[in-house]
This record gives C-alpha cells, sequence and structure tokens, in this order.
C-alpha cells in the first residue's frame, strides 16, 4: 500500500493549478474558452464514422467450415484428394442432395448411418483437383475470384454438380476475356457444357477478328467445322476484298496439313505457297486439283462457301486463283457462266441493280469488302474488280462516309454502264476494337438501296465523332445486280427487232 500511496500523491503533486484550464474535475468557469473548444472537439470525435473492418460471417463459415473442415459430418473423396465437408452445404447441390436421399433411404437417419465417406467418380478429363476445390468452396462462400487460365476446368466441375451461380460466373468471365488466345478453347467448351451465349460471344469475336486480326496462332486453332461457319457468315468483316479471304484459307489449310511449321505471320503466306506448289507439281500429271486429293478433300466444305464469283472478276486473282490450282475446275467453269450470264443481263436487259431489298439474297450472294483506317483524315478509294459497270467510289472526309457512281472519268468507254440511273444494295459498318480485339465502338447502316445517276454522290453515313476510335475499320456488303429473273419462256430464245 505504500508504494501505491506514494504513486497516488505524486500525481495529485503534478496536477495543474486551480485556476488552470486542464483541470477536468473542477468547476468550470464561464470564461474559459478552452471548456467550449473541448466540447466541440468531443462532439466532433462522437460524431466522426469509423471504419472497422470486422471479418465477415461469409469469409468466417469459409475458413472455418470449408478450409478447416471443422464440424465436418460427410467426406468427399475424388481424383486422390478428400474434402471435410457438411451435409448442409451439399444440400445446394441437386447431385449431391440426390446422393444424400439415397443414402437416407438406404441407412436411416444420419446419426444412425455409417456412410459418411463418399467416393466421386470423375469421368470428365477437364475437372481436376484443384477446379473440385474452387467448386466446393463456392457453397461456403458469396463471391469466386476466377482465373480465365482455369475457368475452363471449374466450369466442368460446376456442371458436374449443377451448380448454378457458379456456372454462370464462368460464363461472364469468359464472356469478359475473350481474345486469340481463349477464343477457340472458349468455344469449344461453351459447345460441351450448352453454354450458348458464351458460343455465340465467341463466333461475334471470331467474325470480326479473322481477317482484321489475323494470328498464326488461331489460323492453327481454328477447327473445320468452325473455318466453315465463319466463312460462309455474310457478317465476316472482310479485309479488303474476297481474294483475301482465299488466301487466308490458304495459309490456315496449311497450318492444319503442317501444324509443326513455327514461323511469323510474314512468312506464312510464302512457306505456304511453297508447300502448295511442291503438290501441285506432284499432281501434274494427273490433271486434278488439290481439293480433290485425299489430303483435300477435308477443306471442300470450307472452300465451297468462297464467294468465287468476287475473286474471278478481276484479273490478277483470276491468275492466281488457276495458278494455284486449288479450286476444281468444275466449280470454278460454273462461276464464269453465272457471271457471263449476269454481264450480258446488264448490258442488254437494262438491269439497273436491285429494286427491293431481299435479305436472304444480299447476305448470301452480295460482295463483301473492307478498308482499315488507320487515322483520321481525308480518304477516298475504290475496291478492285468489275461489277458490271458500276465504278463506286467511297469517300471518308470530316466525319461523313460518302458514295460516288463514277461514270464519265474512265480509262475506256466500256468499262463503265451508262444508264441514266443505277441502283445498288448494300450494307455499311464501322468497327473498332481494343487490344484483345473486343468491340469497343460500332455502328451499321443497315441493309439499303440507293439510286444513283451518273456521277452523283451521297452522304450514306454521319459519324459522331466522340465515337470514332482508330484504328477504324469500314466493312461492306454490295449487291450491284438484280437476281436472276425466271422467264416463263426459259430456254428459249427471242429475236431482236431491227
Amino acid at each position: 500500500m505504500g508504494s501505491l500511496s506514494s504513486r497516488l500523491l505524486g500525481q495529485e503533486s503534478a496536477l495543474p493549478p486551480a485556476g488552470s484550464c486542464e483541470c477536468r474535475k473542477r468547476k468550470r468557469s464561464l470564461e474559459c474558452q478552452c471548456d467550449t473548444e473541448t466540447d466541440d472537439d468531443l462532439e466532433n470525435l462522437l460524431n466522426t464514422p469509423r471504419r472497422k473492418k470486422l471479418k465477415s460471417t461469409s469469409k468466417y463459415i469459409y475458413q472455418t467450415l470449408f478450409l478447416n473442415g471443422e464440424n465436418s459430418d460427410i467426406k468427399i473423396c475424388a481424383l486422390g484428394k478428400e474434402w471435410n465437408l457438411h451435409k448442409i452445404y451439399l444440400c445446394q447441390v441437386s447431385t449431391m442432395s440426390l446422393i444424400l436421399d439415397i443414402l437416407l433411404m438406404f441407412c436411416g437417419s444420419w446419426k444412425e448411418s455409417n456412410m459418411n465417406v463418399i467416393e466421386l467418380e470423375i469421368p470428365d478429363h477437364n475437372i481436376d483437383a484443384e477446379a473440385l476445390q474452387v467448386a466446393f468452396g463456392s457453397l461456403y462462400r458469396d463471391d469466386v475470384l476466377l482465373k480465365p487460365s482455369r475457368v475452363i476446368a471449374i466450369l466442368a466441375a460446376a456442371c458436374m454438380l449443377q451448380l448454378d451461380g457458379l456456372i454462370q460466373q464462368c460464363g461472364e468471365t469468359m464472356k469478359e476475356t475473350i481474345s486469340v488466345q481463349t477464343v477457340c478453347s472458349y468455344s469449344s467448351a461453351a459447345g460441351v457444357y450448352g453454354l450458348d451465349s458464351v458460343k455465340k460471344k465467341c463466333l461475334e469475336w471470331l467474325l470480326n477478328n479473322l481477317m482484321t486480326h489475323q494470328s498464326v496462332d488461331l489460323f492453327r486453332e481454328l477447327s473445320i467445322n468452325m473455318m466453315k461457319q465463319l466463312i460462309c457468315s455474310p457478317d465476316l468483316l472482310v479485309m479488303q476484298v474476297e481474294m483475301d479471304v482465299y488466301t487466308a484459307l490458304k495459309k490456315w489449310m496449311f497450318l492444319q496439313l503442317v501444324p509443326s511449321w513455327n514461323g511469323s505471320l510474314k512468312q506464312l503466306l510464302s512457306e505456304a505457297d511453297a508447300w502448295f506448289t511442291k503438290r501441285r507439281k506432284e499432281l501434274e500429271d494427273t490433271g486434278i486439283t488439290f481439293l480433290e486429293t485425299e489430303q483435300g478433300c477435308p477443306f471442300v466444305p470450307v472452300f465451297k462457301h468462297l464467294r468465287m464469283q468476287y475473286i474471278i472478276s478481276d484479273l490478277a486473282s483470276a491468275k492466281i486463283i488457276e495458278r494455284d490450282a486449288l479450286i476444281p475446275s468444275e466449280w470454278l467453269s460454273s462461276v464464269y457462266k453465272q457471271q457471263w450470264f449476269t454481264m450480258l443481263r446488264a448490258e442488254q436487259d437494262n438491269d439497273t441493280g436491285p429494286q427491293e431489298i431481299n435479305k436472304d439474297e444480299l447476305e448470301n450472294n452480295s460482295m463483301r469488302c473492307g478498308r482499315r483506317l488507320a487515322k483520321d483524315g481525308d480518304y477516298c478509294w475504290r475496291w478492285t474488280g468489275f461489277n458490271f459497270g458500276f465504278d463506286l467510289l467511297v469517300t471518308y472526309t470530316n466525319r461523313y462516309i460518302i458514295f460516288k457512281r463514277n461514270t464519265l472519268n474512265q480509262p475506256c468507254s466500256g468499262s463503265v454502264s451508262l444508264q441514266m440511273q443505277r441502283n445498288i444494295a448494300f450494307r455499311l459498318r464501322l468497327v473498332s476494337f481494343d487490344t484483345n480485339g473486343k468491340v469497343i465502338c460500332s455502328r451499321t447502316s443497315g441493309y439499303q438501296i440507293l439510286s444513283l445517276e451518273k456521277d452523283q454522290e451521297q452522304v450514306v453515313m454521319n459519324l459522331d465523332s466522340r465515337l470514332l476510335v482508330f484504328p477504324l475499320y469500314i466493312c461492306c456488303n454490295f449487291l450491284y445486280t438484280s437476281p436472276e429473273k425466271r422467264m416463263e419462256s426459259e430456254g428459249q430464245g427471242e429475236g431482236s427487232d431491227i
């Protein structure tokens, strides 16, 4: 007590004088301003919110029950690993709930049952122990952090356990992380596990990026069925013209046949040409083309969907097609015949072009072409090829896109139609991408019919500068002639009056 007493005395001697404002136990003086400031400070202190991070119930449950396995009443064994879980949480899983019900049926109540260990057979090779860890853990927590590199394995586990919430989260993660590295694996997994929205997003990404952002890795991974789906689509963004689609297919087919090839995109075309040249020389005495061989036959369904009429309309392109000898001669003969009759109709039957929008005709038979604008500025161009006397000039200037029917300024009189009015059916699309090929802005004109007189020009799109992001990809579908009419007297010639 002596020591305690001495400490108390020492503190009392250290108290401030009676007149000091620091003495809080004495009667306050009305003249003291410090008391007022102290009250204000205290008031602010009491009313200022303080953040205190508490351990949430979800995190506590996850840590204590799942990770630590406390109070576990059932054990799941799979892939050489054990999980000490809880029946009340497993009942969230319809498949596991069914297993539990069966055990209850044969073994009575859980308290009476000794069958508290379940061996799971995992038939899906995509599922590993790490994916099961995430799937089981999702039963004990509100959110799951998914890595794109692991999402397919986790999706497979979620589908096996029928965890709808986790399946949905996997789908959203996949749609947000589509890239050249993931698109093929995501599309394949989406088909296996029934994620139609993911499969659709992957198809859209491929249609936008196959030609605009060519990649050796992507060409190597694309299956025949997927490439067929892309090539036959009217929504394929083509850069520059249909001949470039043929060139891309040639590179893709080479990588499918020689998957071990390792080189850059710049080297790919020359390597493909050299490889197919050797095959052509081997076939010279047989009179057949590469697609008619055993090696080439699987690729026929893809090349069948090339719009050959827009390739042979350009002399340089037609010569390359003949030189490569990939395409069967019967295909080319029918296309040449079709184009010849179309030209005669345009010249002698005064075909002025499409009169109404026929969506099926436009989607299946329109010319696909495009142009990349690296930066803002003034541009004017035309796409190569003979378009039945309709020389179309495209201008981009001051955020306007203008079509002009160029008639008078021609190198020779026979290269252009002199009809007073010509129609063209078209669809114009503008697209910009981020670094992963995801569309960040887009705009479309929809399908339209434009009627132009000689040398007339028309604004077809006025762009909002806020939406313009460069490089800008301008993609078009064109139909210059009307569908062939079926005459009642088909096959019977008619004489002309003089």
